[in-house]
């Protein structure tokens, strides 16, 4: 962009700024004090305030970053949609839908014990959602990583019950592999049947998820459960195999971080696997093949690309990410097998990988937020009379907008930035 452009959007989106404050200030006089105690006037106030930072915000990408209105204006604008209706369902049973958005906050981000839980729900939808993204590179809707989850937590029950281990480090090595290996195994026959068979990967890698679920329930029942116990769960595992907590690893650096939060080392591993599978998709000959069979099969064996090994392949990785999520809530926090220990993680995955693009770093960011809404969430549950359904609600209307009605946001911002570009020339 010549700096006369640069220039001119700068000023456009400085300009934006003031008149949005001078209006906010206008409007705030403008009402009695006792007017902006009503749940609506504070609504009105902050759904105003929102809309006026994304077209600031719009400004600015189609200004000096065109390249990230896919990733980063398509979801601002889904959420702030999916935010916006939920405050209207709250304010329409009776309840202060701003009050409700400080307590969710508070709840979960406004203390290290909050953190702990919000980093430790996040740490599962990095597995599960990075899963869903690289399946999604080579044209694959991995529906299964609830299923996959589960057998990596047999996985790394079998590690942790049945080898004596001197340290956790030691430990967790083994357990990744192992959680992995599970993972991908049951991966791979939904892979195999999707490759030579032609059956669709979604029927498959779904009906799987109750196989795993009744396998696991037959040898937590019969096999791993001790005796007497009538619980269905495994054994507690040897304390040498206790992954270090947020708590425990911040404390010799003098950050006080609440011991009560189950956040552990697991989440610099699901931080590793996205730089992993960044490094993998963008960055390898094998990341290449992936995406040119994403985006077009016939042109991927034309161009002498083996459909059945990348299919094979990328469900294989798929699996074993997905698996490996059973390192934070087998491993990290219950300690034991436990009979749903996934608690729907595998599906918030496809949520999280939609909103992040299928992007490792987008599959953080949303990771972070579903933490969020699971947090606060319960926070909202605990302290409200909102019921818990109405949480659910607001979690699928963020999946809603974010993942199913993607194009009644893409389709209109593409006309508008074509029509701002056609204005340039």
């Amino acid at each position: 962009m010549d700096k006369p452009k640069f220039v001119l959007y700068f000023a456009i989106t400085i300009v934006s700024g003031l008149v949005a404050r001078i209006g906010v200030q206008q409007l705030i006089a403008s009402l009695p004090d006792n007017h902006w105690a009503e749940p609506w006037a504070q609504l009105f106030l902050i759904a105003f305030l929102g809309a006026v930072l994304l077209c600031i915000t719009s400004l600015v990408v189609f200004a000096f970053f065109p390249a990230l209105r896919d990733i980063v204006l398509v979801p601002l604008i889904s959420l702030y949609l999916a935010t916006a209706i939920s405050a209207l369902v709250i304010l329409a049973i009776g309840e202060d839908p701003v009050a409700a958005v400080k307590l969710m906050i508070d709840g979960a981000l406004g203390s290290t014990y909050g953190w702990g839980y919000t980093l430790y729900y996040a740490t599962n939808f990095m597995f599960t959602g990075l899963a869903v993204a690289v399946a999604a590179h080579a044209g694959l809707f991995n529906i299964g990583g609830e299923g996959q989850a589960m057998l990596g937590g047999l996985g790394v029950a079998v590690i942790c019950l049945f080898i004596p281990w001197p340290h956790w480090s030691l430990a967790l090595i083994f357990a990744i592999l192992a959680a992995g290996l599970f993972g991908a195994a049951w991966a791979a026959i939904p892979a195999y049947l999707q490759a030579k068979r032609g059956s669709h990967i979604v029927i498959t890698t779904i009906m799987f998820n109750f196989i795993a679920a009744a396998v696991l329930n037959y040898v937590l029942v019969n096999q791993l459960r001790p005796k007497g116990s009538q619980d269905p769960a495994s054994a507690r595992f040897a304390e040498t195999v206790h992954l270090p907590s947020l708590h425990e690893m911040l404390a010799p650096l003098g950050i006080e971080f609440s011991k009560s939060g189950p956040a552990n080392v697991s989440l610099l591993v699901a931080l590793a696997a996205c730089v992993l599978v960044w490094l993998l998709i963008w960055r390898t000959p094998l990341g290449y093949e992936i995406r040119s069979l994403g985006k077009s099969e016939p042109a991927a064996r034309y161009a002498g690309i083996s459909s059945v090994r990348i299919i094979m392949v990328a469900m294989l990785i798929s699996g074993a990410l997905a698996g490996c999520m059973a390192i934070n809530n087998v491993m990290g926090e219950a300690e034991r097998l436990v009979l749903n220990a996934t608690e729907g993680a595998g599906f918030i995955g496809i949520a999280v990988a939609l909103m992040g693009r299928n992007h490792p770093f987008g599959v953080f960011l949303a990771a972070i937020l579903f933490g969020f809404l699971y947090q606060g969430g319960a926070e909202l549950a605990l302290w409200t009379s909102i019921p818990r359904e109405l949480i659910v609600v607001i979690q699928a209307l963020v999946i809603l907008f974010t993942g199913a009605l993607d194009n009644m946001v893409r389709m209109p911002l593409e006309k508008i930035f074509l029509a701002l570009r056609k204005g340039q020339n």
